[in-house]
This record gives C-alpha cells, sequence and structure tokens, in this order.
C-alpha cells in the first residue's frame, strides 16, 4: 500500500483543536492545548490551516500525486483541477470530468473517478485515455457514485448515493457500498445507507470504514479474506446541532486514527473511536487527502476553496 495513502460537546469531556487560517480575513481561534498524548502527536499548536486556491463553485475529490501536485474536483463546474506547489498555480485537468466527485490512484498510479454525471467509476490512462470501470449492478445503472478507495490487491471500494440525480433516474432502489475487483466483478457489500459516503481501509486493511451524510455517524466493518464484509457496527458520532457540514470524505493515518470531514471540520478519531479533536475550517470541508512528499500536509477541499495544514503524523491515501 502507497504512504500517500472531534466540535467537541462538553459533555463528552474531549478535546478540540481549532486553527487559523493565514489567508485573508478568513480566520478562526488559534489551537487549543489538548491532554491527549496521540493528539499532541498528530498537531503542533503553532501549525495554521492555509488557504491555497479558492473561486471555486464545490471542491471535492482531492488526491496528491506522486509526481508532486494536487488533482481535485469542482462538481458543479465539471472540471478535474491540477494545483502545482512550486508554481503556486491552479489550471484545468480536464474538462468536461463527468461531474467528477471523488478521486483515488490505483495501484499503477492511474487516476480513478467517480462520475456522479456519468454514473460510473472511470480509469484515466498515463497517456490520458479514460475508459469506464463500472456503471450498472445486475444490468441497472449505478445511483451517483460518490467516494472510493483501493486495497492493496488492487480492488476498489466505493459508495454509492443519489446525490446529483432525480429520484425518477434511480433504478437500484437502494444506496449501496460496492468491491470491484480487479478481474471486473462487482459485489454489493452493504444495501442499508440512507447516505453511503466517505470510505477508508484500516492501515492493515482488516476494517472497512463508511460514513452515512444522512445519519451523522461512521460505521466500521470487518474486512473478510475475501473481500467482502462482515457484521457492521457504529464507529462514531459526528452531528452535533448549529455546525455547517456533514460527514463526507475519510482518511487514515499511519498509526491508524481516522480522519473525517464533518461539522465545522475534519474530525479526528482514534482507533478506538474516542474522539481526540476537530481541525476546524474556515468553510464546511468535503473531503481531505494527504500530500506533499512526506505525506504529512492535510490537503482540504472546503465549498470553494481548498485549504492544508501541515501535521506530525504521516498519512495514507
Amino acid at each position: 500500500m502507497s504512504l500517500s495513502r472531534r466540535y467537541n460537546i462538553i459533555g463528552f469531556g474531549l478535546a478540540i483543536f481549532l486553527l487559523t487560517s493565514c489567508v485573508g480575513e478568513e480566520r478562526a481561534p488559534k489551537a487549543q492545548a489538548s491532554s491527549q498524548e496521540n493528539l499532541e502527536q498528530i498537531l503542533l499548536e503553532q501549525n495554521q490551516i492555509e488557504k491555497i486556491a479558492g473561486g471555486f463553485e464545490f471542491t471535492e475529490g482531492p488526491v496528491w500525486h506522486p509526481d508532486g501536485f494536487l488533482l481535485f474536483s469542482d462538481i458543479p463546474a465539471n472540471i478535474i483541477y491540477k494545483w502545482q506547489p512550486a508554481e503556486q498555480n491552479v489550471e484545468i485537468f480536464r474538462q468536461p470530468s463527468g461531474n467528477a466527485n471523488g478521486n483515488t490512484l490505483d495501484l499503477l498510479g492511474r487516476l480513478v473517478t467517480a462520475e456522479h454525471g456519468n454514473r460510473r467509476l472511470s480509469l484515466t490512462e498515463q497517456n490520458g485515455q479514460i475508459s469506464t470501470l463500472i456503471d450498472s449492478y445486475q444490468g441497472k445503472r449505478l445511483n451517483s457514485p460518490n467516494d472510493l478507495t483501493v486495497k492493496s490487491d488492487g480492488s476498489i471500494y466505493f459508495t454509492d448515493p443519489p446525490y446529483g440525480i432525480k429520484s425518477e433516474q434511480e433504478e437500484l432502489g437502494f444506496y449501496g457500498v460496492y468491491r470491484l475487483a480487479p478481474d471486473g466483478q462487482l459485489t454489493l457489500l452493504a444495501d442499508d445507507f440512507i447516505r453511503p459516503n466517505g470510505i477508508v481501509l484500516s492501515t492493515d486493511e482488516t476494517k472497512l470504514y463508511v460514513n452515512d451524510s444522512e445519519k451523522g455517524h461512521i460505521r466500521v466493518f470487518e474486512v473478510k479474506p475475501e473481500g467482502t464484509l462482515g457484521e457492521g457496527q457504529i464507529f462514531a458520532q459526528l452531528k452535533p446541532p448549529s455546525r455547517e457540514g456533514a460527514a463526507d470524505g475519510m482518511k487514515i493515518d499511519v498509526q491508524g486514527n481516522i480522519y473525517s470531514t464533518g461539522p465545522g471540520g475534519v474530525w479526528i478519531f482514534a482507533p478506538n473511536g474516542d474522539l481526540l479533536g476537530i481541525i476546524e475550517t474556515p468553510e464546511a470541508p468535503a473531503n481531505l487527502t494527504w500530500g506533499d512528499s512526506d505525506y504529512k500536509t492535510l490537503y482540504i477541499t472546503a465549498k470553494t476553496s481548498v485549504y492544508r495544514i501541515r501535521l506530525q503524523v504521516q498519512g495514507i491515501n
């Protein structure tokens, strides 16, 4: 597996960390100290969240390319953008993008995209050629593929809520979590979500985390040797009142901590489900990825902008 790969409610007695934006007037309170050692290992108090690009319609699906640049989607604009840190500039990578949402890289470094406009997973070859990986299940069109993660055996796990399509366009009658095997076989793993969204594997790939934007929680499943799932259970809740945002994109670090965008910012959970804190963002975040050469920078897409923050722990995309 390549290395690229909690808004405190008072009654919980959990720590929040709120970070300062260094762009314009978009500023949040500075980080507050946490008594939890594992949180201190993640975040330096002086670290700041920085806006690197803005002026978009709705950003999503960031993925860091090992050649040293960031790709991310602007869903309504129907564009995938490329941001290069050396030049600090944004250029169009693909237009139209099929209303691309989530993006990731396969084992060969090729771009895999969840396109809700085309209702498919697509593969972009190194030469730019684009093909369909999957667009239907048992003869019926997928709803609106949203987010995805790649296992070390090459299989792709993805979510399929109905975002971006009308109810009369739905053919399946449920909103699923799937596994696309390297041989092209598609397996439905779960169909009891209301709005399945973010998805990520544990560091040892024995667990799969999937959040539900409507329910505001993360569920965790055992991953069986053949790639299917065991019975799931609630891992964490992300639904406090009066905060903009919802459970959405997820990533994990090498220590096994789970990072999920949610109300108010990026929620960080320990492997046992304890809430460590929240990286508060100036705009409601939608997704995130690890980047830079050491994968210690967290890139966050949030509404009209893209942000980043330097952390002390290495991440896994």
